[in-house]
């Protein structure tokens, strides 16, 4: 039988970043995916330079050979309104692909694992696991995303949570298509449902084109998606025929104590498996990275003593970063009718698109680098 001290379940941001920092402090270390990589993942797939910070990655030597494409304005608005441009003058952000970027992470840890093989069977043993009848293991971590198996042995109830659900599609433009778009490659397009219960974005990443919509109210998402879809048509922002191309996934916002249960006896979950997504945007890479990084330094410092009051200091650090509730107001979250009333208003205000939407709910700029001095 196979064995290690920790099995990493999920190979995406979260689940790399994680085993790679636990391997790297002396850990034995065995990550599963269901998937063989580099595969599909859909995602808007746009991340702010804090991800390079936290990843010790240098943006330079990303790009080598993969989409990394540099993000300097922003076209936002409400479905069917007028859009305002904000201009940084320089980059703020980058849009890249998801196969590239998770593939390159997972290589770059350089861990032991098992691909194209899901989580099956979780069997406590003793004071470990046995998972998928051949693996022993001290120590589990679900980075399986929202439908993590983990997670739902920690009691998620899959399907039956508040979460967001998106439709995503990302595709390559011919040369003749890409001479022919309209969308610049530097300025992506946020716009809000009328509702405020969601948004949709338009993306170009070089000859890439990344569209999608997400919502809180699942209600009618195709008909949503579809609506956005014609709207960036009848603008001049999309012509390519896009039935058939959408992908559908689902993550839940951070809700602090409300949320998903973590930790559990030798159990602890990371990343859209913890359901740590920004609230204000739906932004789940950097949280994700974040969250591998307290969960690794917890794990590190428990010495493998993995009982679930040994863990707790991994799910203080979760709310000591992002809070304790999720009472603030967010686009994807509206609690405020007075805010769902004068979105359109709010949206068509140049200093409240820079400052509110976009400094402070998609680039976090009031937010602080995590460090391990925070935790």
């Amino acid at each position: 039988m196979e064995s290690c001290d920790v099995l990493v379940a999920g190979g995406g941001p979260a689940g790399s970043t994680c085993a790679g920092r636990l391997q790297q402090a002396g850990l034995d270390v065995l990550l599963l995916d269901s998937q063989i990589f580099p595969r599909q993942k859909p995602c808007a797939g746009w991340i702010t330079p804090p991800v390079f910070d936290a990843l010790a990655l240098d943006a330079d030597t990303y790009r080598q050979g993969r989409v990394l494409q540099d993000i300097e304005n922003f076209r936002t608005g409400i479905i069917g309104g007028a859009p305002v441009v904000t201009r940084y003058g320089t980059t703020v952000s980058y849009g890249i692909r998801r196969c590239e970027f998770d593939h390159y992470l997972l290589q770059r840890c350089c861990v032991r694992r098992s691909l194209g093989e899901p989580v099956t069977t979780m069997v406590r043993h003793d004071s470990g696991w046995i998972v998928n009848g051949r693996i022993r293991t001290r120590l589990l971590v679900g980075a399986g995303g929202h439908f993590c198996p983990v997670a739902r042995l920690l009691g998620a109830r899959i399907g039956r949570e508040a979460a967001v659900a998106a439709q995503v599609a990302e595709f390559a433009l011919s040369p003749a298509e890409e001479n022919m778009s309209s969308v610049p490659a530097d300025t992506p397009a946020l716009f809000f449902c009328r509702d405020m219960k969601g948004y949709g974005w338009l993306f170009r990443k070089g000859n890439y084109i990344n569209v999608g919509l997400g919502r809180m109210d699942t209600t009618h998402l195709v008909q949503h998606t579809r609506e956005f879809c014609t709207f960036l048509q009848h603008h001049g922002y999309l012509s390519a025929d896009l039935d058939g191309r959408f992908q559908g996934h689902a993550y839940r916002v951070y809700q602090g104590q409300g949320g998903r249960n973590c930790i559990g006896d030798g159990a602890l979950l990371i990343g859209d498996a913890a359901g740590v997504a920004h609230s204000h945007s739906g932004e789940g890479i950097l949280p994700a990275i974040e969250s591998a990084m307290m969960a690794a330094d917890t794990i590190v410092s428990a010495k493998g003593d993995y009982r679930r009051e040994k863990l707790k200091p991994y799910a203080d650090s979760l709310t000591g970063r992002y809070g304790a509730g999720s009472e603030k107001v967010t686009p994807l979250h509206v609690p405020s009718l007075f805010l769902r009333m004068l979105g359109a208003r709010l949206l068509s205000s140049k200093g409240f698109t820079r400052h509110i939407v976009l400094n402070r709910w998609f680039l976090h700029a009031n937010q602080n680098m995590l460090n391990s001095k925070q935790h």
